[in-house]
């Protein structure tokens, strides 16, 4: 693998996270996906708006994005402390198993430890999708079972 840079996303990124946006969309199954126009509005609006809902992390290699990660800080954790939440971790099929998700993993550990009162990472996986949770596996992570995860559409 040529030169991997792990970066946080600039405003000048938003088209091309959205355009990544609708391909991880596809990778879950969707057979339609938000215009672009639209898409572009509201990536700029999450990540970049007078309070922004969540950041980015962007993998590249020879400056061609290869995949991202997308995570918000949630409160309370554990007694008065925050968590980083990962909401979104997806690379590329031309650059898995070449150590791109391993790298922003490890990056958003580093982004929780270097943040005060930021007391652990939290994300998911769907059961569904065993390459993913083989995935964590393999970098030591185990499942918890202490919560049910629960979902209301906006819709």
């Amino acid at each position: 693998m040529e030169k991997l840079v792990i970066r946080s996303a600039e405003p000048e990124d938003v088209t091309e996270v959205a355009e990544l946006l609708a391909e991880i969309e596809r990778y879950y199954g969707a057979t339609e996906v938000q215009a672009l126009a639209e898409r572009v509005v509201q990536t700029e609006q999450a990540l970049f708006g007078s309070t922004p809902l969540a950041s980015v992390l962007l993998a590249e290699v020879d400056s061609q994005l290869v995949g991202l990660a997308a995570y918000s800080f949630l409160w309370p954790a554990a007694g008065s402390t925050h968590s980083l939440y990962l909401k979104e971790l997806y690379v590329r099929q031309s650059s898995r198993r070449s150590g791109v998700g391993a790298r922003l993993m490890a990056e958003i550990r580093a982004i929780a430890a270097a943040r005060p009162g930021c007391s652990r990472v939290e994300w998911t996986a769907d059961r569904d999708n065993p390459t993913s949770v083989s995935f964590y596996r393999a970098l030591g992570y185990e499942e918890f079972h202490g919560k049910v995860m629960y979902r209301i559409s906006g819709e």
